[in-house]
């Protein structure tokens, strides 16, 4: 009796999954939940275009599309995926390329005599957020690490998943670091959008450019330069290099069309990414980061409002760090605050480009800013590592 209930019982189970089909089923979920997000970002945002929310108006569609998308899949389906930390790397490079290109023909000369500025500011704004982690770190009751890899701006996914290394509280980290992008994301472009002289109608983004030119020939150097860059961008996934994706197609996207003067028949041609790459780019960003907040379990008040304490602070430290960057340059306010904004770099950048504010300026303060937090992040995180087995901020 009990060897035919075992029998009956195994022929009901389904057979064990080998992890090579377990992998393909997770990123076929992955590119559905994506394509979702995708087709619900395109309308959201194309109703920002038109409701005159500015040039990235895509990424304010692609983070309600994420939210939306990822909170349904958890209400309906009972099934709660992972932000896909793969799509914000290839947004990344679709920005960064779109940016290099940009900044193709800016004259870097000036700029070269500031980078102790930069460095300057840079090193404020490290302090400060250390200064930030440890006060939120005291208040809250969380150990330094958690605390640190929380409220210094470096990236939601990287943040979190050096927390998963250390085994630390990985939706803490998600939860503060979310707020700070997404606080600044809304906050940074409509402070920018109102300050410009045209309030109704703000310059935005090459919006002269067609969405994608179809001449043969431009058509076959977007297919090498979209190949490059998703080598960029797998090297940069496979080497877990920090930004890796947005400085080397940063850098394809600046020196693309000198290269091509060296070859021949290539002297005369011209090419520049279409919009439709940017519009991607944007999206994507957008939806990762719409991507945490539709995960996000149910925090308490006291967590929350300590969340959003330590944001508030990082933000008046950007605000200081401005008005420190006006006294010591000839920028304007603008200019100060877009350079000195406490993150997303990709997504300041943008900003100015869809102002054609000082777009070179910008773009330089934050990737500075990002070399120097990804190059010295090792020594950070050994630091707070030591402090925690002392005991500091327990």
């Amino acid at each position: 009796m009990n060897q035919s209930l075992s029998i009956t019982t195994a022929q009901k189970e389904p057979p064990n999954t080998s992890p090579v089909v377990a992998k393909s089923q997770l990123i076929v979920k992955q590119l559905i939940i994506l394509c979702l997000e995708m087709l619900l970002a395109l309308p959201l945002g194309w109703t920002l275009t038109k409701l005159h929310f500015g040039g990235i108006s895509w990424i304010f569609g692609g983070i309600a599309a994420g939210t939306a998308i990822l909170q349904g899949y958890r209400v309906f389906y009972n099934y709660s995926p992972k932000p896909n930390r793969i799509a914000r790397k290839v947004g990344m490079g679709l920005v960064g390329l779109t940016v290099g290109a940009s900044n193709a023909n800016s004259n870097l000369v000036n700029i070269v005599s500031e980078i102790p500025i930069f460095i300057f500011l840079t090193l404020f704004l490290l302090l400060c957020g250390v200064s930030i982690g440890y006060i939120y770190s005291r208040l809250s009751k969380t150990n330094i690490l958690t605390a640190m890899l929380a409220t210094v701006p470096g990236g939601v996914g990287v943040m979190s998943s050096i927390a998963a290394d250390y085994n630390r509280n990985v939706t803490l980290v998600a939860l503060v670091q979310a707020i700070r992008v997404t606080s600044v994301v809304l906050l940074i472009p409509f402070i920018a959008r109102t300050s410009v002289g045209n309030y109704r109608n703000p310059p935005t983004l090459a919006i002269q450019r067609v969405l994608i030119n179809f001449e043969p020939l431009q058509l076959g150097l977007l297919a090498v330069v979209l190949l490059i860059t998703g080598i960029i961008v797998y090297l940069a996934i496979t080497w877990n290099i920090p930004a890796g994706d947005f400085f080397g197609a940063l850098v394809l996207g600046a020196t693309f069309n000198s290269l091509l003067e060296y070859l021949p028949f290539f002297s005369n041609i011209h090419f520049h990414p279409p919009l439709l790459v940017n519009i991607i780019g944007q999206m994507l960003l957008g939806i990762t980061i719409g991507e945490y907040w539709g995960e996000k379990p149910n925090f308490g008040k006291r967590t929350v409002g300590y969340a959003l304490m330590s944001v508030a602070m990082t933000l008046v430290a950007g605000a200081i760090a401005a008005i420190l960057a006006m006294q010591l340059t000839s920028w304007d306010w603008l200019t100060c605050l877009l350079v000195t904004a406490p993150g997303g770099a990709a997504e300041m950048i943008l900003v100015s480009l869809a102002l054609n504010h000082n777009v070179e300026i910008v773009t330089t303060g934050h990737l500075v800013r990002l070399i120097a937090i990804n190059s010295s992040l090792p020594l950070w995180l050994f630091l707070f590592h030591r402090l925690d087995g002392l005991g500091i901020g327990d």
